[in-house]
């Protein structure tokens, strides 16, 4: 029988149930077990593709082309869970698919309501994916939002209706709550005591409490707060700020016993734990020396989220690379406004970079501070990984530096532009047209061949790959002759060699665009490769500088 886990937060938002969710299932693989992740959110869109990054974070993208959720991304970091859109359920999926078979007659003239008809359909997705795969162990599912927001209300019931069909034993809630710190002196179990109560106001009595403290909690204060919480005082564990990464929580919470605990409770045999992986990492972690700049050229810099995938893939690469990458986030409209980029990427700038990352992102804000910043990385031979936009700019910077054509543009940005060096997809003009843009974009992985002797196929080893995509505009092909003519080298494309997938600049040490996002496969655990060897460049390079 499969195990369910289900994953509720209290007392405020952003205490880390992604990560915790996340932590557990890993501890949960290290002990043999097969798990999957699901996420749970209470807003009505139906999916977060068409959210503004300043609203929810980026936009992780799964194999089958689903936007989801940020939190999938901390999934798929920390555990082998395969996703895909069964993984993310939303509250706008579920009232869509009520709606739509309540349209077709299929409940037969029925009044519609949330109890049974949506708890049912939420059940309905989470077995859904309990049963995709046999071998499947335990499904923890966690549920977006704070316990007492009238948007979760339906999913906290369905996770009560099945924790009484599948029986305690067969399924868990485990709570994580806030414990504050008063005056810099004295820690407050009041609201973790408050949040356990409106839980249980929902019908849930919490199996496990995961407290979100600054500091490791005695066992005096873990004793009150077992009191007044009828939890165990042996299930009530601590997720206290760590110095050093998120990463080391599975090794964390596996000193304090819960995943242990958790086992015990779904009566499964206790197995050796296996976490071999995660001490490597952090072994790596400690082993680091020097520092590399990485200048991060983007949109949407004020929230951290917004690029959550593609900074941890910049740790997970700075890891493999015994190094250190300070992130050095440059708002693109600064450089637009900047005479000289060198004022703040370069050496006479407050904070001189190592090497540049343009990432994704849409519209017109900004774009030539991107062009700026690639052209001194270019000219000034500093490393450069462009994802998706950022190889669009590279593009766009070399039709205008190198080829002169000052207009040239991509026509997202400028569409009477005399020089389209980058234009809308074919099959995108019509979805333009009928204004239809959820989960309408090129989506998902598809396969990328690559031309020998290229960056790309140092870094990957390999001829042919499978990336992920989020975009709508590509490098346009009537302009490959003069691009290649130029000295432009076109290092990848799809399978069927209609569409560009990698630009390199030449005659530099390692300047490369992908038109996908490689952010969205890397792990701590397993850096993604062209990662790797921006970072693995970077530091060569500044070796070379600095012998």
């Amino acid at each position: 029988m499969n195990k369910f886990i289900f994953v509720s937060g209290g007392v405020c938002s952003s205490l880390g149930k992604g990560v915790a969710a996340s932590s557990l299932g890993a501890l949960l693989e290290g002990r043999g077990l097969n798990v999957r992740m699901v996420k749970c959110d209470p807003y009505i869109n139906v999916d977060a593709g068409t959210m503004n990054p300043y609203q929810h974070g980026e936009v992780y993208v799964t194999d089958d082309g689903a936007e989801t959720d940020l939190d999938l991304g901390n999934y798929a970091r920390f555990t082998q869970s395969p996703l895909s859109r069964a993984n993310s359920i939303t509250t706008g999926q579920i009232y869509k698919a009520v709606i739509e078979k309540e349209r077709e007659g299929r409940f037969l003239g029925r009044t519609i309501q949330v109890i049974p008809h949506i708890t049912d359909e939420i059940k309905g997705r989470i077995m859904a994916v309990a049963k995709e795969d046999p071998d499947t162990d335990v499904v923890i599912v966690e549920i977006g939002g704070t316990v007492g927001d009238i948007e979760s209300i339906p999913f906290l019931e369905a996770a009560r209706q099945m924790i009484n069909e599948q029986g305690r034993t067969n399924a868990l809630s485990v709570h994580l709550t806030l414990i504050p710190e008063v005056a810099q002196c004295e820690l407050k179990t009041k609201p973790t005591q408050h949040s356990v109560k409106a839980m249980q106001e929902q019908g849930i009595q919490p199996d496990v409490l995961i407290c979100r403290a600054p500091v490791m909690l005695d066992d005096p204060t873990r004793m009150k707060i077992s009191n007044f919480t009828n939890v165990e005082l042996k299930a009530v564990f601590v997720s206290f700020d760590v110095s050093t990464t998120t990463y080391e929580l599975p090794l964390i919470f596996s000193k304090q016993g819960l995943d242990q605990v958790v086992l015990e409770k779904m009566g499964v045999a206790i197995r050796h734990a296996n976490l071999k992986p995660w001490t490597k990492m952090m072994e790596q972690f400690h082993s680091r020396q020097g520092k590399l700049r990485i200048g991060i050229i983007g949109k949407y810099m004020e929230l951290h989220d917004a690029y959550k995938s593609v900074y941890e893939a910049l740790f997970h690469a700075g890891l493999a690379n015994a190094v250190e990458v300070e992130l050095v986030k440059v708002d693109s409209a600064l450089l637009e406004e900047a005479d000289d980029p060198e004022t703040i990427l370069g050496a006479n700038g407050s904070s001189p970079v190592d090497g540049v990352l343009v990432p994704g992102g849409f519209g017109s804000r900004g774009i030539n501070g991107m062009v700026k910043a690639a052209q001194w990385a270019r000219q000034n031979k500093a490393p450069y990984l462009g994802i998706c936009l950022g190889m669009q700019i590279m593009v766009i910077e070399w039709a205008r530096s190198v080829l002169k054509w000052d207009d040239a543009d991509s026509t997202e940005f400028n569409e009477s532009t005399k020089h389209p060096v980058v234009s809308l997809l074919e099959e995108q003009v019509d979805i333009i047209k009928s204004g239809n843009m959820g989960a309408t974009m090129r989506l998902g992985k598809s396969e990328t061949l690559i031309r020998a002797g290229s960056h790309i196929q140092a870094a990957y080893g390999d001829k042919s790959i499978w990336e992920r995509h989020r975009h709508r505009y590509e490098f346009a092909n009537k302009y490959l002759v003069e691009m290649t003519g130029s000295g432009l080298i076109l290092g990848a494309f799809t399978a069927d060699g209609s569409l560009v997938e990698c630009v390199e600049w030449p005659d530099h040490p390692w300047g490369v665009g992908v038109q996908f996002h490689p952010e969205f496969k890397s792990k701590p655990i397993a850096p993604h490769p062209l990662f790797k060897a921006f970072i693995n460049a970077t530091k060569l390079t500044k070796g070379k500088e600095n012998p």
